[in-house]
């Protein structure tokens, strides 16, 4: 299966945990959901890697790799924060599309951070999706 389907799935999720996690937080700190949220993901996370028996190769895991996967975490761990607090606060149809302005930074990043070809196709589709974002959260 290619990445495509993969991403697809991905989305599929993303889109399932905004309307879940809408109703759930509801009359719940935010905080406190978001801690619940993790706590299952890191639950399911360790059974799929043990149950595959991926977890053997923990301790190849290069120093660097390590620390950018430790940061990684860090910045999903704010990320989630700060989307159930929106979430919380707002509709889900609006700040499910102001998150994904992620993507749109993702391009900027790629391009100055890992060297990745910023081409016009990336370049139009960033303005797009940052376009989108905008006119549905001001909808």
């Amino acid at each position: 299966m290619s990445w495509i389907f993969w991403a697809i799935l991905s989305a599929v999720f993303a889109a399932g945990t905004a309307v879940l996690a809408k109703v759930g937080v509801e009359g719940v700190d935010s905080n406190l959901a978001t801690a619940i949220r993790t706590s299952v993901i890191l639950i399911f996370t360790w059974a799929i890697a043990i149950g595959l028996e991926k977890h053997t190769g923990l301790f190849a895991i290069g120093r660097r790799s390590w620390v950018f996967l430790v940061l990684s975490g860090i910045c999903t761990g704010l990320s989630w924060l700060c989307y159930f607090r929106a979430l919380q606060m707002g509709q889900a149809s609006k700040v499910a599309p102001v998150d994904k302005l992620s993507v749109v930074l993702v391009i900027v990043f790629a391009a100055l951070f890992l060297g990745e070809r910023l081409t016009l196709a990336k370049a139009v589709g960033g303005i797009l999706i940052a376009a989108g974002a905008i006119v549905l959260a001001l909808a």
